[in-house]
């Protein structure tokens, strides 16, 4: 490794968006076409950086990254950062390169305080000389999800809503029979999370009969596929009327983190916004828009809420969309 490391870049889902959250994009000097050709929008780490589109590509992104060698000798990096690789890809690439290749890695998927992510932070930050803003960056993740479980450690899980989280999207979009049990947000809040009755572990699917046996007082629906939702009900508006959350106006929309892996601070920002929501009283500090940006602010340097918002909807009831 370099004894100074200046110029790097980043292939794979969320390797970039980790060198932005330390501060150092101005050592990046070539990106992925995902920089440059897919949609800024979700990606908080790129929405801040639109300098990144007029970059040089040095390689394919996507869930099965492919970069191109001879592109990432071309701008001379220092280093090489890599998430979504293995042992034996990573060795090739520096063999092909004649760069170091370091790998990254988020963890479980939608988890937004993995020991992986830390241990990424801590690598990354020590061969960018950006030790101290790595720990920053954990010691802030730690503390906004010690205050969430704070707020709510008194509240009995028999005064507690039961809510159900729809429309996740993983590898896709999907309508709100696509769930979570251990949805971090749910997580960090201690909501009653009645898709936990499942057992399953990561995002999986059930169907309306399911959901009406829940019927759930709370449904959150991720407002980038709302539109499946809004589409559904119209062909099957009996079984969305059905349930208690429809019936009371008790549903919610949430902005979408999943967006090329886990954008750490848009999941947080939705920890507070369904906090508020469940537990108004514990809560009666925060405006969860005002939360968002302060949090956007400190992840990737610009306060990105209204535009998000602007987009998507933002932090809202959202039952009139269903009448």
């Amino acid at each position: 490794m370099p004894a100074k490391v200046e110029r790097v870049v980043a292939i794979g889902p969320g390797a970039l968006r980790l060198i932005v959250y330390l501060n150092a994009s101005d050592m990046v000097v070539g990106v992925e076409d995902a920089e440059t050709s897919w949609p800024a929008m979700g990606r908080p780490y790129r929405m801040a950086h639109p300098e990144f589109a007029e970059m040089k590509v040095i390689g394919k992104g996507g869930p099965s990254p492919t970069p191109n060698p001879e592109a990432i000798a071309a701008v001379k990096p220092d280093v090489i950062f890599a998430c979504y690789f293995d042992s034996s890809r990573a060795n090739a690439l520096q063999e092909q390169t004649g760069v170091p290749v370091v790998v990254l890695s988020y963890g479980e998927l939608g988890n937004f305080r993995a020991e992986e992510i830390y241990d990424s932070l801590r690598l990354a930050g020590k061969i960018l000389g950006k030790e101290e803003r790595a720990e920053e960056i954990i010691n802030f993740i730690e503390s906004a999800y010690a205050d969430l479980s704070s707020r709510v450690e008194d509240v009995p899980d028999s005064e507690k809503p039961s809510v159900f989280v729809g429309a996740l999207g993983f590898k896709g979009g999907h309508g709100i029979e696509s769930t979570q049990c251990n949805f971090p947000p749910f997580m960090a809040v201690k909501a009653k999370n009645v898709a936990c009755e499942a057992e399953k572990s990561g995002p999986f699917f059930i169907d309306k009969e399911q959901l009406l046996e829940w019927d759930p007082d709370v449904i959150f629906l991720d407002e980038n596929n709302l539109h499946l939702v809004l589409t559904d009900y119209e062909k099957n508006p009996e079984v969305y009327r059905s349930l208690k959350a429809f019936k009371n106006g008790g549903i919610y929309g949430i902005l979408p983190f999943n967006y090329y892996t886990t954008n750490i601070e848009t999941a947080i920002a939705d920890a507070y916004f369904i906090g508020k929501v469940l537990y108004p009283d514990k809560f009666a500090d925060i405006d969860p828009a005002k939360k968002a940006d302060e949090i956007f602010k400190f992840f990737v340097g610009k306060e990105l809420y209204a535009e998000m918002a602007a987009k998507y909807g933002g932090f809202k009831n959202i039952a009139d969309a269903f009448t």
